[in-house]
C-alpha cells in the first residue's frame, strides 16, 4: 500500500473530509467531523508509514495478539485505537478491512442528524 492507495481509499467512503489539525506532518481523516484515520507524512516518505485507527476494544486486543504490525495506538487511547504498521506483517487486505472497521465505528457514533446530512450529500 502507498500514500496514495490511502488517501484515495479513505475520499471514497460517504462523508469523509481530509484535515491537518495538529501539524503539518499528520494527516487526518474525518467522517462527520469524527477522526476515524490518522497518519504521519514523514513517516511514509521515511519508508515507515503507520496509521492509526479506531477500533473495538475486544477487536483490537486480537489484533495486536495476532500481529507484530499492531499496536496500541500511538498518542491516543490504546483502548479504542490501534498503530497499524503498513507493508510490515499485516496484509494489505487486511489494512483495508481495518480501515472500513474503523469509518464504521466513526460513523455509527454519529448522531442521526448528522448520518442523514451524510447521506443527502452522495444523493
Amino acid at each position: 500500500m502507498d500514500i496514495q492507495q490511502l488517501y484515495e481509499f479513505c475520499l471514497s467512503k460517504k462523508g469523509v473530509t481530509e484535515h491537518f489539525p495538529f501539524d503539518e506532518d499528520t494527516l487526518v481523516f474525518k467522517v462527520g467531523g469524527k477522526m476515524f484515520c490518522l497518519t504521519s507524512l514523514s513517516e511514509w516518505e521515511k519508508g515507515t508509514p503507520s496509521l492509526n485507527l479506531k477500533c473495538n476494544p475486544d477487536v483490537a486486543v486480537e489484533l495486536r495478539e495476532k500481529y507484530d504490525g499492531i499496536l496500541p495506538g500511538y498518542h491516543m487511547s490504546k483502548v479504542h485505537w490501534n498503530t497499524v504498521k503498513i507493508n510490515e506483517d499485516v496484509p494489505d487486505k487486511k489494512v483495508l478491512h481495518l480501515i472500513n472497521h474503523s469509518y464504521e465505528l466513526v460513523f455509527s457514533s454519529l448522531t442521526k442528524k448528522v448520518k442523514e446530512e451524510i447521506q443527502e450529500l452522495e444523493n
